[in-house]
């Protein structure tokens, strides 16, 4: 299977043929304010999808002159996993980690997220380092390269399906830290309706990325990312940082 599959409309008149290639495919999930569905439901397509990095690959594939379309499924393992399978897809945003360097082909860097573990606001908790945690009850979004982090230092940590369930045990009580971005997880707790978070222990920061299925052709990875680079120099990336 290839990443560009080409329908071909034969002129006979004129004796020639014309192609047209498919739009190439970027999948995501609800991450505020990265990119999340209009109508906050877990499926969307193209304009009912908002966010910094839908917006900026919006922006990207309009310069690149790329027809993509965007979107937005329910779970995370779900569109990561199609994108690792299958040609003509892409998936976003996504942490450039050393586990999956060698898995996707790359375009970015697009933002930055921070990883932070938060616990309740009235909570006694202080962490002088990672270590610290070992003795806590940590929440997790499952499959999420934060929990991924945790679980390769050998902590033990709870993943939920849904990142807006580990919401709800922390404010009752039933994990001790929760972990996610600074940027992503209060924005997820307000829609939970629980706005008494803090952060007690910052993790690592990271670079967001479109990780595109390894059959992508070289030349229309480096279109996108001249795209990008190009947007960025310009200013236009932080134009539209500053609408979240």
């Amino acid at each position: 299977m290839f990443l560009l599959r080409f329908v071909t409309i034969f002129v006979l008149s004129c004796g020639f043929s014309i192609a047209r290639a498919e739009p190439l495919v970027l999948l995501t999930e609800n991450m505020p304010p990265f990119n999340m569905s209009v109508s906050g439901t877990n499926y969307a397509r193209d304009d009912g999808i908002t966010g910094i990095s839908s917006d900026i690959l919006r922006a990207v594939c309009e310069r690149a002159e790329v027809e993509c379309q965007q979107i937005l499924r329910f779970p995370w393992q779900r569109v990561y996993q199609q994108t690792l399978d299958d040609a003509g897809y892409g998936v976003f945003s996504t942490a450039r980690t050393a586990e999956r360097e060698g898995l996707f082909k790359w375009v970015g860097p697009i933002s930055r997220y921070d990883w932070v573990l938060f616990a309740k606001g009235d909570s006694p908790i202080q962490l002088a380092s990672i270590e610290d945690a070992r003795r806590y009850r940590i929440g997790g979004y499952k499959g999420d390269a934060k929990t991924q982090f945790l679980l390769d230092r050998g902590l033990e940590v709870t993943a939920a399906l849904r990142d807006a369930e580990n919401v709800r045990k922390l404010d009752k009580g039933q994990i001790d830290l929760w972990i996610a971005s600074s940027q992503a997880g209060p924005l997820t707790a307000r829609q939970e309706g629980v706005e008494n978070l803090k952060v007690v222990q910052h993790l690592n920061s990271v670079d967001l990325y479109l990780a595109l299925n390894l059959q992508t052709p070289d030349e229309l990875v480096q279109k996108l990312q001249k795209a990008l680079e190009s947007l960025r120099a310009e200013g236009a990336l932080k134009s539209i940082e500053a609408r979240y």
